[in-house]
């Protein structure tokens, strides 16, 4: 399989500008799945069609068999399940070094003692730490709505495919196989069938962190909007000083 530096290396540059929920999900990526992915599934599967025995020697059955059980193997619907769940990731690390590159800029300008510059840094201080709000925080909030929706996609389609437990024999019939049933026979799918457990259950608990992380910035976010408003004391000695005023000029 590709090389995933690359990609781990783009996903480790979010781990500073996420949430802690959010540092969470990329170390279940990293090293629940994209790992277990490299270093064992790999092995366990390698060629599953060349392994692949039926009981019958006709040309071409045994690869339409396969076909019929396996539209598309467990190793690559894990990777691309891997590469779409990753993307909204991508995405918003874009947006974060757009913000850091234009705020960087306007503290060069400022820097220089330009006129006309009133517009301050909004999202980054002057360490470089990122505070998520305002169109960086929908952003954010977009990327964990789009893995939410991936992951239960990609959950239920497996479902749909091929299910969770691998069977030991598959059959199928038709051209170019003789006969009314043809019996093929996988190989280790006992081991197999713990790799799916496995890799299902890594896709829950990261579906969980998403929607918990979800929960979290939507309660952080009501959270401040009640704090900006006044105590029900002082909104009422705030009424009571206003009619008091009206009172006053009227008279």
């Amino acid at each position: 399989m590709g090389d995933w530096s690359f990609l781990a290396s783009l996903l480790d540059k979010v781990q500073s500008h996420s949430t802690v929920v959010g540092k969470v999900w990329l170390t279940v990526l990293f090293v629940f799945r994209l790992l277990v992915l490299l270093a064992g599934i790999e092995k366990v599967w390698g060629d599953e069609q060349s392994r692949l025995v039926c009981n019958t020697l006709s040309p071409g059955c045994k690869n339409l068999c396969y076909d019929r059980a396996f539209p598309i193997s467990h190793i690559r619907f894990w990777v691309l399940q891997i590469i779409f769940v990753s993307v909204p990731t991508l995405v918003y690390l874009a947006h974060v070094m757009h913000v850091i590159h234009k705020e960087n800029k306007l503290r060069r300008q400022q820097s220089k003692g330009k006129n006309g510059i009133v517009k301050m840094p909004k999202y980054t201080d002057d360490n470089g730490k990122v505070h998520i709000k305002g169109t960086l925080l929908v952003s954010y909030m977009s990327n964990v709505f789009f893995k939410i929706l991936f992951e239960v996609g990609f959950i239920v389609g497996q479902y749909y495919l091929y299910g969770f437990v691998l069977p030991s024999k598959i059959k199928c019939s038709g051209y170019p196989c003789k006969g009314d049933h043809v019996e093929c026979f996988i190989s280790r799918p006992t081991e197999k069938t713990i790799f799916i457990i496995f890799m299902l259950v890594m896709a829950c608990v990261s579906l969980l962190l998403n929607v918990v992380e979800m929960f979290h910035l939507i309660g952080s976010k009501v959270r401040q909007g009640c704090n900006r408003q006044p105590p029900v004391a002082e909104r009422y000695a705030l009424h009571d000083k206003h009619k008091q005023f009206d009172k006053e000029s009227f008279c």
